[in-house]
């Protein structure tokens, strides 16, 4: 017979002991406690979840969806788009024209700035949906650091005093003039007013500082963007937008008579 048989078979076996009148008392092996070991299981399962979901995320990629029509036409309400962040985390460069997710400024969030309690930190960094959330906005990089920037209505953006060729991803021209910092400024999301420059800044120029982005919605003048809340810091960036995987086909509209 197989000497690991046999082990295991003594193993299984009750085992006898003598008591203090001389009596035989058998003594069987306790059973691993099942309630226990799922418990444990389970833990294991979730803390690797979350793990990997965080490892995905800061590392590689992360998918968003839509919600607004700020970025119409090139992304519709609903749209699924994934989020890569490779290029941020080996160096690459922000170039004008990338469509970047970022967490907005603060002025645009009634001055509340993100949160660093364990339950937001830990949404921040898995998406799951039951956990604090916090809004991300997604635009098109305009203005570079050291651009100067000035909006002309009805006619576009110029950076240093060239005018953009923007007719392959703008809804319509800007329907506002933007000269010099004291022209930034609107309404937040929440209906509040911004105005993001001191009275001493409000006849500079617009320039854009280091470390910061210009950055606008691709429908001008439905969008809270730059034009409202002023630069954005490079550090709020979440990552660029890279491949659109999911969108909503409606079908188009046919006469009633059709149907009938």
């Amino acid at each position: 017979m197989d000497p690991d048989s046999i082990t295991t078979q003594r193993s299984e076996m009750p085992l006898e002991t003598k008591t203090t009148d001389g009596t035989a008392e058998t003594k069987k092996n306790s059973k691993p406690n099942t309630v226990q070991g799922f418990i444990r299981e389970i833990v294991e399962l979730v803390v690797v979840t979350l793990v990997l979901l965080i490892v995905i995320r800061w590392a590689l990629a992360e998918a968003r969806y839509i919600p607004s029509s700020s970025m119409e036409p090139t992304l519709q309400i609903n749209d699924r788009l994934l989020v890569e962040k490779v290029s941020g985390h080996l160096g690459k460069k922000i170039q004008r024209g990338d469509i970047l997710v970022f967490y907005p400024p603060p002025i645009e969030l009634g001055g509340q700035d993100l949160k660093n309690d364990p339950l937001t930190v830990l949404g921040r960094l898995t998406g799951l949906p039951f956990l604090p959330y916090e809004p991300a906005f997604i635009k098109r990089t305009i203005g570079l650091p050291g651009d100067h920037i000035r909006i002309q209505h009805g006619v576009g953006v110029y950076i240093n005093g060239q005018l953009l060729d923007e007719s392959n991803y703008t809804k319509e021209k800007p329907n506002y003039d933007l000269n010099v910092l004291g022209d930034i400024g609107g309404r937040s999301t929440d209906g509040g007013v911004i105005q993001p420059y001191r009275a001493k800044e409000l006849n500079e120029p617009i320039i854009v500082p280091p470390g910061h982005l210009f950055m606008m919605g691709d429908n001008r003048n439905n969008s809270e963007d730059s034009h409202v809340w002023g630069f954005l810091d490079q550090k709020r960036v979440v990552g660029r937008a890279c491949l659109l995987f999911w969108r909503h086909l409606a079908p188009p509209p046919y006469p009633q008579i059709l149907d009938e």
